[in-house]
């Protein structure tokens, strides 16, 4: 097994374990939006399925934008098979809403809400109990300072959400994963990565805050770490520190 692929596995573990992000039982729906991160989540949580001392089952799903030209999933179709793990496409019109219809100009915010919808509603018709996404612990920190910058609020997504209106269960357990590990595997297991066709895709505040990170990353080594360990020290929107 890949060396980068047992470090994802041990702190993918740890965090199901840290925040009982798992019930006995559950039904898991991995949110797949055809990026590395997604992918990856799905590769490391079908590898747990066999020996996590709490049982649980998985599916996969996509919610398809509806971009002009379609999107071709066929390759995370047949990924999905060769793990066992059944796979849905949720078509939508989330593009023309926001491009065609409303023109949005910061589009990011309503897409993401929109996406969040169909996702979450796709997963509770599936019979499904939580759904996983891929946020990994670069994500921590970026959104931190996402929220402190543009929003002038401490805040980030929590580990654990519990969606009363749905009855869902959000989790994350990539909190611990280096986004480094997942490009790594991601490029030797030859994802079936899909590169999005946002028209805003790499023209976002988020591209802009990693961009700062990175920078700041090469001059003050492990500022991203410092960062996530200070949210999890402060208790922050359901992070603790054991």
């Amino acid at each position: 097994m890949m060396e980068d692929f047992k470090r994802i596995l041990g702190n993918t573990r740890r965090a199901l374990t840290d925040y009982g992000m798992i019930r006995a039982g559950d039904r898991i729906a991995v949110g797949i939006s055809a990026g590395k991160d997604s992918l990856t989540l799905l590769c490391a949580l079908a590898e747990l399925r066999r020996f996590y001392p709490v049982p649980f089952s998985l599916c996969a799903i996509t919610v398809d934008m509806g971009f002009p030209g379609g999107t071709d999933f066929s390759p995370i179709r047949a990924l999905c098979e060769e793990m066992d793990v059944s796979y849905h496409v949720i078509p939508t019109q989330i593009y023309s809403v926001i491009f065609e219809e409303r023109k949005e100009k910061s589009p990011c915010s309503l897409c993401s809400k929109m996406r969040r919808g169909a996702l979450h509603q796709a997963a509770r018709d599936l019979g499904c109990d939580a759904v996983a996404l891929g946020h990994h612990q670069d994500d921590v920190a970026e959104t931190f300072l996402l929220n402190l910058f543009f929003e002038g609020r401490i805040g980030c997504f929590s580990p654990v959400t519990e969606l009363s209106r749905t009855g869902i269960r959000v989790i994350r357990p990539f909190l611990y994963v280096p986004e480094k590990d997942v490009c790594s595997f991601s490029k030797k297991r030859k994802l079936p990565v899909i590169k999005s066709a946002c028209p805003a895709d790499g023209n976002t505040e988020r591209a802009r805050i990693k961009a700062l990170i990175d920078e700041l990353e090469r001059e003050h080594r492990g500022l991203r770490h410092r960062i996530t360990g200070a949210i999890e020290r402060a208790g922050i929107d359901g992070f603790h520190k054991e």
